[in-house]
Formats: structure tokens, C-alpha cells, sequence
């Protein structure tokens, strides 16, 4: 009986049989692919997340906290959006904590993509230990370039915009098939 030959298969390392595109060790998790499929699929239309006549006052404290808790889960794709939207911009509009970021991942694809370990003053660093190393000489940098300041505008106007929005925008009405009601 004539044996068969295994089909041919990819070499390793390729975009065909790396399920992470090409990246190899340099992609990011599964479970963080997975997340932001997750996030993309629960994107609302944006129409929905902005139409005008959906916005109101709160009339008392309870629902406000319920506004606030019924939109964060309803629009949390479109608060996460909007929320890198705003980090992009602040990277943008700084170029120098740009700058500082690109020397940060530099150093730490530098840490990562060693292959041989790494002698300093005659001790061998382990690679958490590299990373540290890594992380402490940008700090000067990222200090000068203003990632703090940084940080707290972006968390101050991601509270102000997204939460102004999840305390303004009425909660939507319970979807029940068999009452429809149209404008008048």
C-alpha cells in the first residue's frame, strides 16, 4: 500500500498560519482581540448616541443615577470610542510626549525582542528586571514631555464630555414589539 504524504504546510512565522497576522510575538493576546471585537460589535449608531431630542434634564437625584448607570452600559463602545478619540488627540497635540511615548515602546520592543539576557555591572537582569530598567530611564523623559498633566486632561475631559452625556440623555423606553408609538 502506497503511503500518503502530509499535505504541505506553512512555514512558521507567516501571515498564513500565524493566527495574529504576522505580528508573532509582538501581537497582543487573544483575550485582547476578543475584547475589542466585543467593543466593536456593541457600538451604537452614532445618530442614536447624539440625536438631540433624547437629551433632557434629570428631574431628581435617582435619576440621575439611574441615567447615569442605564447609558454607561448602553453606550460604553461609543464612551470607549470617544474616550481614545481624546488620547489620540492629546498625543497629537504634544508632540514631544509623543516623542517620549515612541523612546518608552522602543526601549520595551528592544527588552522584548532580546534574545541573549542582559549584563549590567556584571549581573544578569532578568527581563522584568530589563523592562524596569526600560521604564526608568524614559521617566525623565515622559516627565519632561508632561504625561501627567496629560493623564489628568484626558480623565477630566472624559468625565466632563462622557459623563455629561450619560447624565443628560434621557433613558430610553422599554422595547415592547406590540406598542409602537409614532410622533405626532
Amino acid at each position: 500500500m502506497a503511503e500518503v504524504a502530509p499535505p504541505p504546510q506553512e512555514p512558521p512565522g507567516t501571515p498564513e498560519s500565524d493566527p495574529r497576522g504576522g505580528m508573532g510575538r509582538f501581537s497582543p493576546p487573544k483575550w485582547a482581540w476578543l475584547w475589542l471585537e466585543a467593543r466593536w460589535a456593541g457600538l451604537r449608531p452614532w445618530g442614536a448616541f447624539l440625536a438631540p431630542r433624547r437629551f433632557g434634564v434629570p428631574r431628581d437625584l435617582g435619576e440621575l443615577w439611574r441615567r447615569l448607570a442605564h447609558n454607561g452600559r448602553r453606550f460604553q463602545s461609543n464612551y470607549l470610542a470617544l474616550f481614545a478619540g481624546l488620547a489620540l488627540y492629546s498625543l497629537l497635540s504634544s508632540p514631544l510626549l509623543l516623542v517620549a511615548l515612541c523612546v518608552f515602546v522602543a526601549a520595551v520592543v528592544a527588552v522584548r525582542s532580546r534574545e541573549a539576557p542582559l549584563v549590567l555591572l556584571g549581573r544578569e537582569l532578568s527581563p522584568a528586571h530589563q523592562l524596569g530598567v526600560a521604564g526608568g530611564a524614559s521617566l525623565p523623559l515622559l516627565w519632561l514631555a508632561g504625561a501627567g498633566a496629560a493623564v489628568f486632561w484626558l480623565l477630566g475631559a472624559a468625565l466632563v464630555f462622557l459623563g455629561s452625556h450619560a447624565a443628560l440623555r434621557d433613558l430610553d423606553p422599554p422595547e415592547s414589539p406590540e406598542l409602537e408609538m409614532e410622533p405626532v
